[in-house]
């Protein structure tokens, strides 16, 4: 078989790590980023940099290259529909522009007969004054915003004037559920009923930014095997080519409650690089390309952290790590606060 070249969107740490997968398969990356020093330019095999809607550069990168594949989310659809006509984009641009929307994202879950917390559309102030029973919430943006971007803890309806919220932009108010842990779920679908799940992740965050996960999460057998039947049926019901993540919220009564999809390799994932024969990039790299399915099997227990903004600055002085350790540099070339710079994994 020849060669694949397979197109990644995106070039930040998601980039990188798939072109680090890609490359034990053969398979050559060329990355389109609309970021000068993206970081998976280090890893690639040809970068291009334009933004996102260049109509000019999105052609050079469809001309050299088999498919594409793309490393977050808020990607103009238009871009990917125009990229789609010409080569295969998985997965495909349709899941792209539901999960991009908050409200769509959680209609759709609600459909499939899967919980999520109880969320209301807000289109103007005066749609929240009468939503008192949905406080305290969290206010979100519909459409992007990550890493606690474009979203506003609110426990009372005097905090929204402070805030100077504009209305012009779509809004969703989701109740706190009485958080007792977030787990997240990531799998890989290479066709019908075909599918490589990783076992439950347990997560921790800081400041709304992934700070710790983990496996085994502490979590009981329901809530394990519903958080892996949820995930096929979200998945199974989209189609989907690849790797995906769903994020669930658990109250303290072990309900569990679909969060957010993510419809791409994820940062809570970093850990089955190293705890498992097959990381979710790799697998992803093998579904999007249609290369061989190879059952998972897990190496170890692990904990991974995200070494954030400055933190990154210690590990890197460190000459030597223990042999149950494994540091990884995004070598972003600023360090900025509440940035994601790179992540140690311990196998425990």
């Amino acid at each position: 078989m020849s060669e694949i070249t397979l197109g990644i969107i995106g070039g930040g740490q998601l980039g990188s790590m798939l072109a680090i997968a890609a490359k034990k398969l053969n398979v050559k990356i060329v990355v389109f980023c609309d970021d000068l020093d993206a970081p998976a330019q280090n890893f690639c095999n040809h970068f291009i940099v334009g933004s996102y809607n260049n109509s000019e550069k999105i052609l050079e990168f469809i001309n050299q290259v088999d498919l594409v594949t793309y490393e977050f989310e808020n990607i103009p659809f238009e871009t990917l529909n125009e990229i789609n006509k010409l080569k295969t984009v998985l997965p495909k641009p349709s899941i792209n522009r539901l999960i991009q929307h908050r409200l769509a994202e959680k209609d759709f879950v609600n459909k499939l007969n899967i919980r999520t917390t109880r969320y209301v559309s807000i289109e103007k102030k005066s749609d929240i004054d009468a939503l008192e029973d949905f406080l305290p919430g969290i206010l979100k943006t519909t459409t992007l915003g990550y890493d606690g971007k474009g979203q506003f803890p609110i426990n009372s309806i005097n905090e929204l004037d402070k805030l100077n919220l504009d209305f012009s932009k779509g809004y969703i108010l989701e109740k706190l559920v009485k958080l007792k842990k977030e787990i997240s779920i990531i799998l890989t679908r290479f066709g019908n009923n075909k599918y490589e799940i990783y076992e439950p992740i347990e997560n921790t965050h800081e400041d709304q930014i992934l700070k710790y996960s983990k496996i085994p999460a502490e979590i009981n057998e329901k809530v394990l095997s519903q958080s892996k039947e949820w995930g096929m049926l979200i998945a199974e019901e989209l189609k989907y080519i690849g790797t995906l993540c769903v994020e669930f919220f658990i109250d303290r009564n072990d309900n569990l409650y679909v969060n957010e999809i993510a419809p791409r390799v994820h940062n809570s994932g970093h850990l089955t690089i190293n705890a498992f024969n097959i990381s979710q990039f790799e697998n992803h790299i093998r579904a999007v390309c249609g290369l061989e399915q190879i059952p998972l099997k897990k190496i170890s227990n692990a904990k991974m952290i995200n070494l954030i903004g400055d933190q990154i600055t210690h590990y890197r002085n460190i000459k030597q790590f223990n042999d149950n350790e494994f540091f990884f540099d995004y070598l972003k070339k600023e360090i900025k606060e509440k940035r994601k710079m790179g992540h140690i994994t311990t196998l425990v």
